[in-house]
């Protein structure tokens, strides 16, 4: 199957997911497919939290959204145009997914059958609902797909080269397992937010975005603040009040109430609004319902030490030349914001 036919099916599936906004569900008479696929993808987000508790049906929305809004024809060209793969051998690639996140593996899926490669994919329990039924809409849209997308829970064998991504724990067991392969191996990262004192209403209320979507399970989430000394938190705390309601759902409320018991009888030191605890803390991986803070003096001694420890960071979030990433934008990442900071297209258009 030739590049410009790839990039038309991904560009149909676009218009597909594009029917699932954050705010509504509505179909599309003119998108292809839809009498086969779009009850059975609207069954799947409504009963997603049966197989996953923390895959709302609002954030499967959400997540349904943006990618709804990158596969289009002109960002997927623009995306691959600095690549050439028409005249790569077809390679079967071997993808180990994480489950932390709605279709959290999904970038990996696409980036290896848009480069003209077949996958073996090994899905974890955690979300292994929604890449087959998007592997069937695409061999609709295109049956030249069929036979190059396989799903497995068994060892995988026979491939070319492996996208894995796990915990720093497996990743030593993908090390051990798939380094004589090419690979591509990703293990814990976490992202932070450098906040100065000068952030406006609205640069707070998208740091709650960045800290609570996906209730701060996915490694693009905020785990980590670095504050100016005698930082003022009241504002943090006044904007983010909306995400309260996050308190309703029992599995955050559970990790809220665990680790505020942990945290209290360790005698640490914490603030707290009903729904999220801020530790001091050097570490960055902070537990579910709570936000590690360290305090810095110069921004130019915090870029070296960022520098230094760039292997645990995914995402610098911050206000002008400070931060990578503007507030509220961490979750909706482009084509091209590559996991760990691994060209993932390149490595597949080298094999």
């Amino acid at each position: 199957m030739r590049l410009e036919k790839r990039i038309e099916a991904f560009s149909e599936l676009g218009s597909f997911l594009a029917q699932f906004s954050e705010d509504k569900v509505e179909m599309n008479n003119l998108v292809k497919g839809n009498d086969s696929f779009f009850d059975d993808f609207s069954d799947q987000i409504k009963n997603a939290q049966h197989y996953n508790g923390w895959f709302t049906e609002e954030n499967m929305r959400f997540s349904f959204e943006n990618w709804g809004k990158l596969l289009t024809k002109e960002n997927l060209e623009n995306w691959l145009s600095s690549y050439q793969f028409d005249q790569n051998k077809e390679k079967n690639v071997a993808v180990i997914t994480a489950g932390n996140i709605p279709l959290v593996g999904f970038h990996d899926f696409l980036s290896v059958l848009i480069s003209g490669h077949k996958i073996t994919i090994k899905q974890s329990s955690n979300d292994s609902q929604l890449l087959p039924l998007i592997a069937k809409y695409l061999e609709f849209v295109a049956p030249e797909f069929k036979g190059k997308i396989n799903f497995t829970q068994d060892r995988i064998k026979s491939f070319d080269a492996v996208i894995a991504t796990g915990s720093n724990n497996t990743a030593r067991y993908f090390d051990y397992y798939f380094g004589k392969y090419p690979n591509i191996i990703r293990k814990n990262r976490n992202s932070i937010a450098i906040l100065r004192g000068d952030e406006t209403k609205e640069d707070l209320k998208g740091l709650g975005e960045d800290i609570f979507r996906y209730f701060g399970l996915g490694c693009r989430s905020v785990s980590k603040l670095f504050v100016p000394k005698n930082y003022n938190f009241d504002p943090l705390f006044r904007e983010i009040l909306p995400y309260s309601y996050l308190m309703e759902y029992k599995k955050y409320e559970n990790n809220y109430t665990y680790n505020k018991a942990v945290y209290l009888m360790s005698k640490f030191q914490l603030l707290e609004n009903g729904f999220l605890m801020l530790k001091e803390d050097a570490g960055y991986s902070s537990p579910i319902a709570s936000l590690f803070y360290e305090n810095y003096e110069d921004l130019n001694d915090l870029q070296q030490r960022l520098d230094a420890e760039k292997d645990k960071i995914q995402c610098v979030v911050g206000k002008g030349q400070i931060g990578e990433i503007p507030f509220g934008k961490t979750q909706t990442p482009s084509l091209n914001d590559y996991a760990d900071g691994l060209d993932t297209l390149l490595f597949l258009s080298n094999l």
